[in-house]
């Protein structure tokens, strides 16, 4: 690797560390920002955070499976559905943790979801809403 290119990583290595918070960077204030967390509510930090890792890695892997089918070939197979069944059995199982760890309803969750697409949506899909939205829409 030429020098600039080495020179080029180290710059933007010091860079990515004076934008990355406190909590990315050092184990006591992150143990510190989840203890605040904890104690100014409900939210039950070790569930929250398996969940969130849990939610993105059992995601990739279902996305992964996709992938394989769609731009590599991989047969539609009775062994691939039943693979992202499971792996989406554990993004259920993650998505249930978040619920617990977050003390919401599951079935409130849901319904939720289910206000904000009507409202966002009406009747029927359209592309334009779905790029535009509404100021408060998350």
């Amino acid at each position: 690797m030429s020098q600039e290119v080495k020179d080029f990583f180290t710059t933007y290595s010091d860079f990515v560390t004076k934008v990355t918070s406190e909590p990315s960077l050092d184990l006591d204030a992150l143990k510190k920002s989840m203890d605040d967390i904890e104690s100014q509510s409900e939210i039950k930090m070790p569930r929250l955070l398996t969940a969130a890792l849990g939610l993105g890695s059992e995601t990739g892997e279902f996305v992964e499976i996709v992938k394989k089918m769609i731009l590599q070939g991989k047969p539609p197979s009775e062994d691939n559905i039943f693979h992202m069944k499971r792996e989406l059995g554990d993004i259920m199982w993650y998505w249930a943790t978040a619920c617990s760890s977050l003390g919401l309803d599951p079935y409130e969750v849901i319904h939720e979801n289910q206000v904000k697409l009507e409202a966002r949506y009406g009747e029927k899909f359209e592309v334009q809403r779905s790029e535009v939205r509404k100021e408060g829409d998350l």
